[in-house]
């Protein structure tokens, strides 16, 4: 066995065997991180060197064996799986269910602000409940090619606004409120031809002007059927920016309702790390980064803010490359510095058969740079 200097062991590291003070006396399992305490105790005691034949890392790694027995016994990421299985369920029931409402829009002028508020009131709830997951499963989901561009958009942005709206302390009715504003507010668009919509060509100089005109569009369709006047706002306002720039009014600062300015950051965010037909998605943190210069000073900077801390400037879901040569996912934030946040690394496990998960930082395991899907799949 070879002879590891007490004094030179990290705290906190795993030994990938058994360390021993002698032959017979063990201090550590591979399972068993070396505390400081244990070097505390050693030191007082003249004890100067442990030995093991293993060698010792920052994170515990299980074996082949050890994997195979967790395997067999359905331990491996069982409370995570089913997590992310109940937040694909929920996420792929609440598209459906947009889906069906705007076909119902385009029909028949279908309103039915009960119904949709009872769905909004789940989605608050469930955010309340499993935030981290469904955004995951934003990520982890890219619009379907051939899918309705509006559904999925309008339900990506009313995820990501409830969860803005959440960290602003909204009350639980206005989140309900928001959320009702988000899933509607390009419900003008419905009143345009839809191959303009949805179409997969750049749209001519008279087909950017029909366009512009969806706000207003949005704006009389809710007012006649007697939706919340903020909620009619909202969906006025949605594309009106900080500084002026917008439409239809060209409102700026405070002249634009808070619900308007969280959906515009939120549907900027999807826009950005969502694919479309004539462009391809940029990564999260990159979609992240471009929202947090506000060129121009479109956007609010409290909801920005709330963006960044709500998902992280490495946003959750995103796929990165770790300091230590690791792969892994963003699961969660850390509130205290968005720029490391809580990342699950692929292939390593913790004693019960959990994927493990780590808290980054700039002095110990960092994240390097983004991932794409190709790249985890290699």
């Amino acid at each position: 066995m070879k002879e590891f200097p007490v004094r030179d062991i990290p705290h906190d590291s795993y030994f990938t065997k058994n360390t021993y003070l002698d032959k017979g006396f063990v201090i550590t399992a591979p399972e068993m991180p070396f505390v400081l305490e244990y070097t505390v105790i050693l030191e007082k005691w003249n004890y100067k060197t442990v030995y093991s034949d293993g060698v010792a890392g920052s994170d515990y790694v299980m074996n082949n064996a050890e994997y195979a027995t967790a395997a067999s016994y359905g331990l491996l990421q069982q409370t995570d799986n089913d997590k992310v299985e109940k937040a694909e369920e929920f996420y792929t029931g609440f598209l459906f269910y947009v889906e069906n409402m705007f076909r119902r829009i385009s029909v028949s002028e279908d309103y039915d602000q009960k119904t949709i508020t009872d769905k909004i009131k789940e989605i608050v709830d469930y955010i309340k409940e499993d935030r981290r997951f469904l955004i995951r499963i934003l990520k982890n989901n890219e619009p379907a090619e051939g899918k309705n561009y509006l559904a999925t958009h309008s339900v990506r942005s009313t995820i990501l606004s409830i969860v803005i709206g959440s960290f602003l302390k909204l009350s639980p009715y206005r989140l309900i409120e928001l959320g009702l504003a988000a899933i509607m507010h390009e419900v003008g668009m419905l009143r345009l031809p839809s191959q303009i919509y949805l179409s997969h060509k750049p749209l001519d100089a008279q087909e950017q002007k029909a366009i512009l005109t969806h706000p207003i569009l949005g704006y009389t369709m809710l007012k006649t059927n007697n939706f919340p006047l903020p909620v009619c706002l909202a969906t006025l306002e949605h594309h009106e920016r900080e500084n002026g720039t917008g439409y239809p009014r060209r409102l700026s600062g405070d002249k634009i309702s808070l619900y308007s300015k969280i959906i515009a950051v939120a549907c900027s965010y999807e826009a950005l790390s969502s694919s479309r037909p004539h462009k391809e998605a940029k990564d999260g943190y990159t979609g992240m980064l471009e929202l947090l210069k506000n060129e121009g000073k479109q956007y609010d900077e409290t909801v920005i803010k709330a963006l960044v801390l709500s998902l992280s400037i490495y946003p959750i879901g995103l796929y990165v490359l770790l300091s230590n040569g690791k792969k892994g996912q963003v699961v969660d934030v850390n509130p205290e510095n968005p720029r490391f946040p809580i990342v699950q690394v692929f292939g390593e496990y913790t004693p019960d058969g959990r994927t493990k998960m780590v808290q980054t930082a700039q002095d110990a395991l960092s994240i390097v740079r983004p991932l794409n899907r190709t790249e985890i799949d290699t």
